[in-house]
């Protein structure tokens, strides 16, 4: 095929695909049918669907028709036409700043008269004006979609897209905001039940927690069902009455005789059941989320308190609860560490030390990527001191703000736990070793101490501690 001939059968494709466009266009605005994309040409159909579900004619039925109608468009789009949407709806149908302004002056000038009960009426009726005014259109249309089957599990899938358009755009992060808030109240935690899952669950319902397990990947059927029907074991969710087979967060428990150290011992699934007279101990292993959409609706929190409070009274016998967690962020921080000693920068003297120490023992070359050196145990113990000491500063000492840097630790310690012990190895899957070189801790949840441990985290940023982790803090390598 010569070039001349090549080109111009790219001229003929690239006008073919503008006749189609232009054909589609007109078949849109002929059919009223709104394209996949939602190009700009289609958003006057967006529009009416819009203003005509805001405008509340008719009665119950209608407006539920109009929601459904939009709702089947929006679903009917692709990601670009969705993003378009919920631009369409961050940009247009927010609070309308004009009513706004004269409201909230009418307010203040009510505000400013000192005639009391005469005008306390004129007052509140000021006052729900301005709340209905900060009620905006596009949160009225989302309170809408409520209303259909599933309307609740389309809102949620619908801000998870928003999560993922926002970016830095102030007016979808707003929106955001708006729709999180919305969500939150539909969501809160008087509203969901807790649920043991069990091996008799719904078969899609397993598949959910197989999907979204983000901790211990679930290989196998025969994995999953090691972790729901053993009699030593148990899986807790929340569960929104709207999304009965959606479960919005759950948490594995292991019933075990002492604090778990080693992950492996808690995931196989040739294990040994433990006999219930000889459990003292519920290790949470792994806790994971569902609803991306539900980013930010703080019921996690309430997941491990109430789960405690459940296992506390089926098994009266039970002295301590724990996890048994992973610390994500520790090798980015060592790794932050390195780079600021090798720019020439100070780094606390405890670090300084233990870093030189694991260098010494030459475990930074390996401790993270080679697999050989998990197997290695003259230089795991090289290790284990300065590896300890170094995991206990990073998970007390380096913060976030005033929480503590590690996302993990975060959330169990705003939950009222302490840091109670490191365990080295405690993970050597791949994934154990690449995050933190194998290193697990033990958050401890005293139930006579959670309150209080949860205050002062919240007040001050004050982290409990174990006697052993505060031993660590205190220790000093000679180099």
């Amino acid at each position: 095929m010569t070039l001349s001939t090549s080109l111009g059968l790219r001229s003929l494709q690239q006008l073919r695909r503008a006749w189609v466009e232009v054909e589609q266009g007109a078949l849109s605005r002929i059919t009223g049918k709104v394209r996949a994309g939602l190009p700009a040409d289609d958003l006057h159909l967006i529009r009416r669907q819009i203003d005509e579900c805001l405008s509340e004619v008719g009665g119950a039925a209608s407006a539920r028709g109009r929601a459904t109608r939009l709702g089947g468009v929006y679903l009917g789009l692709n990601t670009q036409g969705r993003a378009h949407f919920l631009q369409l709806l961050a940009n247009e149908y927010g609070v309308d700043t004009d009513a706004l302004r004269n409201a909230t002056r009418h307010w203040l000038a009510l505000t400013a008269v000192d005639d009391a009960e005469a005008d306390r009426k004129v007052l509140l009726a000021a006052e729900e004006q301005l709340r209905q005014i900060l009620k905006s259109p596009r949160v009225r249309l989302l309170s809408q979609f409520n209303d259909l089957p599933e309307g609740i599990k389309f809102l949620v899938d619908m801000r998870a897209e928003l999560i993922e358009a926002k970016g830095e755009d102030i007016a979808l992060q707003a929106f955001d905001r708006e729709f999180r808030d919305l969500l939150a109240s539909w969501f809160d935690v008087g509203f969901l039940e807790l649920r043991r899952i069990t091996w008799n669950a719904p078969a899609t319902l397993l598949e959910t927690l197989a999907e979204h397990e983000a901790v211990h990947a679930i290989r196998s059927w025969q994995d999953i069902k090691h972790r729901l029907a053993a009699s030593d074991r148990r899986c807790y969710a929340f569960i929104h009455p709207q999304m009965p087979n959606d479960p919005l967060i759950f948490v594995w428990v292991a019933l075990t005789a002492g604090i778990a150290e080693r992950i492996n011992d808690l995931l196989r699934v040739d294990h040994r059941e433990l006999d219930p007279a000889k459990v003292d101990t519920a290790v949470f292993y792994s806790i994971s989320a569902t609803q991306p959409g539900l980013d930010g609706v703080g019921f996690g929190s309430f997941l491990i308190k109430q789960v405690v409070d459940r296992l506390n009274r089926d098994y009266k016998q039970l002295k301590n609860f724990t996890t048994l967690s992973p610390m994500p962020g520790f090798r980015s921080w060592i790794n932050e560490r390195l780079d600021k000693s090798k720019a020439g920068e100070q780094e606390h003297p405890r670090v300084t030390e233990a870093l030189q120490a694991l260098r010494e023992a030459g475990a930074l070359q390996r401790m993270f990527s080679d697999r050989s050196w998990l197997r290695d145990h003259a230089a795991l113990e090289r290790a284990r001191q300065p590896l300890l000491i170094l995991a206990a500063h990073y998970l007390v000492q380096e913060k976030r703000g005033q929480g503590a840097r590690d996302q993990v630790a975060n959330f169990h310690l705003s939950n009222g736990a302490s840091v109670d012990r490191l365990n080295f190895p405690g993970d050597i899957a791949r994934r154990g070793q690449e995050r933190a070189a194998g290193l697990m801790v033990n958050y401890r949840y005293r139930l006579k101490d959670i309150e209080a441990n949860h205050e002062s985290y919240h007040d001050s940023g004050e982290i409990a501690q174990s006697r052993t982790i505060s031993s660590l803090l205190k220790t000093r390598i000679s180099v």
